[in-house]
């Protein structure tokens, strides 16, 4: 059976993700999640003009998502969702999955907590936060990292600098 990897980053599929984080981790499928991209045929064009056709390659609602990732596949995934609660709806799909990284996420109206830096900008809500302890209260293991040629930093650390 294939590994499972998810990403939380708002930009869903783009450079970064063919360039370093495919080869990185192995990937052969990528399920980009978002239901108002998977809605709009120009956002998925865009997205995945650029994907080599050796990844196959998703961009799909929350349900899509669902029935894809319930099926068995040899193939190893990247699952990215926009936003850290896209996850929740999720979790019994990518349960047993090897790690979800955090990448950039953009600010939004309800923004608390701000990390920027040379590799992204990553923006949390009290809400983002509280859904990450969730996922992790569950056995999930979560890993603040923009890029793979970046330390990786554990959720829990991570928290103690916001």
């Amino acid at each position: 059976m294939g590994k499972t990897y998810v990403r939380v980053d708002d930009r869903l599929i783009h450079g970064q993700t063919i360039v370093a984080w495919a080869p990185t981790l192995g990937i052969q499928e990528i399920v980009g999640v978002d239901d108002v991209s998977a809605k709009n045929a120009m956002l998925k064009s865009i997205m995945t003009m650029s994907v080599p056709k050796t990844y196959k390659t998703h961009i799909v609602t929350t349900d899509e998502a669902k029935t894809i990732l319930e099926k068995e596949t040899e193939k190893t995934r990247l699952v990215i969702v926009k936003i850290p609660h896209e996850l929740l709806a999720l979790k019994d799909q990518i349960k047993g999955c090897e790690e979800i990284y955090l990448g950039n996420l953009a600010k939004k109206p309800d923004s608390t907590h701000q990390m920027t830096g040379a590799t992204g900008i990553f923006y949390l809500s009290e809400q983002d936060i509280q859904d990450i302890d969730s996922l992790v209260s569950e056995g999930f293991k979560v890993t603040f990292q923009q890029v793979p040629s970046a330390a990786g930093v554990d959720w829990s650390s991570f928290k103690k600098t916001l």
